[in-house]
């Protein structure tokens, strides 16, 4: 008779291996360290090889090569157990109850967020968001480990298989301090600003890709090597002069500029834009779900 392993085993393993340490992860899933290492060493007998290293205490805990391969495909099983356990509230016909948990970007989040959960709460009172705002290389990660349901990001981005559905644009617009527009010709050109006076965000916000593509931001030498955490930091060094950065106009409509030393104009690149879309695991049951989602947030843009 084959012995399988248990969920309850996997979902100790990728806490160890999320942790890296034993009582943190017994803590996390709410066993003793004994119950929690028991149930690691069971999935070990079942699989035939270990999982870890096995090292004194004081040395970081080491995944072997075979460890990290089941941890993946650990994720994938319980992500795909959640779906299964979706189930139960489609049978009961109402496919806006209960929880759902959301993904955002934040170059979206701040400007999006609010007016989806006030919409949501007026439409659907029996669905409730649970929102996280993270990068998206951390909210893809979480979506493939049923962490999350569903993510609004922008788009394009490598989604691996992820089902998207597009709900909308986002132009970006360059904002300059009063004072420099004074000196450069409208419409703007890149060869008229000086070197490294064009800011960016830091790599990992997927804005800075988008916006140097669509915009047609070829001349490397305009970009500046300080990069920004966050557009509220860039939105306040161009205030004060010092250069000229990109912005998608749904956070100048949400007031990200007002009463700034500021002048908006557009940037060079026909339509320059970024599309907004929500992505969300194929094998998931709540497909109407997310589509019905995807048209309270399509109406928002």
């Amino acid at each position: 008779m084959t012995k399988w392993p248990s969920l309850k085993q996997l979902h100790y393993l990728v806490t160890l291996y999320e942790t890296r340490h034993f009582s943190e992860a017994a803590e996390r899933c709410f066993v003793s360290q004994s119950t929690l290492s028991k149930g690691i060493q069971n999935l070990e007998s079942l699989i035939g090889c270990p999982l870890y290293e096995k090292k004194d205490k004081k040395s970081p805990l080491v995944f072997t090569l075979a460890g990290k391969q089941v941890v993946k495909q650990g994720r994938e099983l319980l992500a795909k157990s959640q779906d299964l356990l979706e189930l139960g509230s489609l049978c009961q016909g109402n496919n806006m109850q209960g929880q759902l948990r959301v993904g955002c970007i934040p170059t979206i989040a701040p400007f999006l967020l609010g007016d989806l959960v006030q919409e949501v709460n007026q439409r659907f009172p029996q669905l409730t968001l649970l929102l996280r705002e993270d990068t998206t290389t951390n909210l893809l990660k979480a979506l493939r480990n049923g962490d999350l349901d569903v993510l609004i990001l922008a788009m394009p981005v490598e989604i691996d298989g992820m089902e998207c559905r597009i709900v909308g644009q986002d132009p970006f617009r360059m904002i300059i301090s009063r004072e420099q527009a004074d000196s450069i010709r409208i419409p703007l050109r890149y060869d008229d600003l000086p070197d490294e006076s064009v800011f960016l965000l830091e790599n990992e916000h997927c804005l800075t890709e988008h916006a140097v593509s669509a915009c047609k931001l070829t001349r490397k030498e305009k970009i500046n090597p300080f990069s920004a955490t966050s557009l509220h930091t860039l939105v306040q060094m161009v205030a004060n002069g010092l250069g000229t950065t990109f912005i998608p106009q749904m956070a100048i409509d949400h007031g990200l500029v007002d009463n700034q030393n500021i002048v908006v104009i557009e940037p060079p690149g026909k339509s320059a834009h970024r599309q907004i879309g929500l992505v969300w695991r194929p094998s998931s049951n709540r497909t109407t779900t997310f589509e019905t989602l995807a048209n309270v947030v399509e109406g928002l843009l």
